[in-house]
């Protein structure tokens, strides 16, 4: 951590500041949390009521503010003012330099860029070609003829299968494993025959891949995993699925086969998107929906099946009236039984 001055974190982040610059500012904290020294920062109103108990010495928001008993760094987007601010204190995990570890497994045939770092049992495998400025962890292996970028962050336990294309500055966090076969299979005679995956798999600059993820090599296709994508945990991407730059996957999301996303698509925890459908640009779909048909772009759908977002919060909000309504329907039912009984008798006694 380093320490600086309030108005050095606004030229910093392109805010100014409302009090004073010379505020000493050494971390960032939430607002509940922050204490002398802290930063923090206010986007959503509703927590405006801790401005009036908080510790922290400045916060980070999107607006003057009529009284503050601290001072304020004003920004245009707060949140990201933020995070550019925590980087500026705290900087990214660092990692350490060990060169070319002894206890490394590297073929002959692999060629290694400048100022690479490969740790202890990673696995470089034949005729695979790795980037300035990369970090291998332990355990990690890189397959056959893999192609990794510059300055990419591979942690244990990360398999990169055979022919793998990894972009530049691409982070893969442990247990992920990039390239494995899709879930491919021809049943005849109540047999399941394997199909080969000859695709490949295509990873963009600037993709993050969280713990724990799968992206399947293509069958026929590439799968392709636009540039600045981020996938959280548990993530699983079909065979031959195209997603698109600058989305977000949110943890336990799975992708089947053949699906495209466009271009800054946001997909909830949760979320499962059936195989050949296609979501369109700025598609939001909300946690835990399932995704069974093609979605325009711009829409908000959330549900299962998913619907358009108004339709699907109309809808939701009947659940909790559904056994009221139930049982008012049976006595509605019970009702016009009887009424109808009785027009029935009044109907028998006219025509006697």
């Amino acid at each position: 951590m380093q320490e600086c001055t309030l108005g050095e974190i606004a030229r910093h982040v392109g805010g100014r500041v409302c009090g004073d610059p010379a505020t000493k500012i050494s971390a960032a904290a939430t607002l509940e949390e922050a204490g002398p020294g802290h930063i923090s920062f206010l986007v959503n109103l509703k927590y405006e009521k801790q401005l009036e108990t908080t510790e922290a010495s400045a916060i980070i928001v999107g607006r003057e503010m009529a009284t503050s008993p601290v001072p304020l760094l004003i920004a245009d987007d707060p949140y990201y003012a933020f995070a550019r601010t925590v980087v500026l204190l705290h900087g990214h995990r660092t990692h350490k330099s060990v060169g070319v570890s002894p206890k490394a497994s590297i073929s002959d045939s692999a060629r290694i860029g400048k100022d690479c770092h490969i740790h202890d049992f990673a696995t470089v495998a034949d005729d695979a070609e790795i980037g300035d400025g990369c970090q291998i962890y332990p355990c990690a292996y890189v397959g056959q003829g893999v192609r990794l970028g510059r300055n990419c962050i591979i942690y244990p336990n990360v398999v990169l299968y055979e022919r793998c294309q990894i972009g530049n500055r691409v982070v893969i966090n442990a247990n992920s494993t990039i390239g494995v076969d899709g879930f491919g299979y021809a049943t005849h005679d109540g047999v399941h025959h394997k199909i080969p995956q000859v695709g490949g798999c295509v990873i963009g600059d600037d993709v993050e891949i969280g713990s724990c993820c799968g992206v399947e090599r293509g069958g026929l296709q590439d799968t392709v995993i636009g540039q600045g994508s981020k996938l959280g945990d548990l993530v699983t991407i079909g065979h031959g699925a195209r997603i698109g730059a600058h989305c977000l996957l949110v943890a336990q999301v799975g992708i089947a086969g053949s699906t495209t996303l466009g271009h800054h698509c946001i997909i909830g925890g949760q979320v499962g998107i059936v195989g050949h459908i296609t979501l369109g640009n700025n598609v939001t779909v909300g946690a835990q929906a399932g995704v069974i048909n093609d979605v325009p772009d711009g829409e908000t759908v959330m549900g299962a099946p998913a619907i358009g977002a108004g339709q699907a919060r109309r809808a939701y909000t009947m659940l909790q009236h559904l056994p009221q309504m139930r049982q008012e329907i049976k006595s509605l039912k019970s009702r016009l039984k009887k009424i109808a009984a009785a027009v029935k008798t009044t109907d028998e006694t006219k025509k006697t």
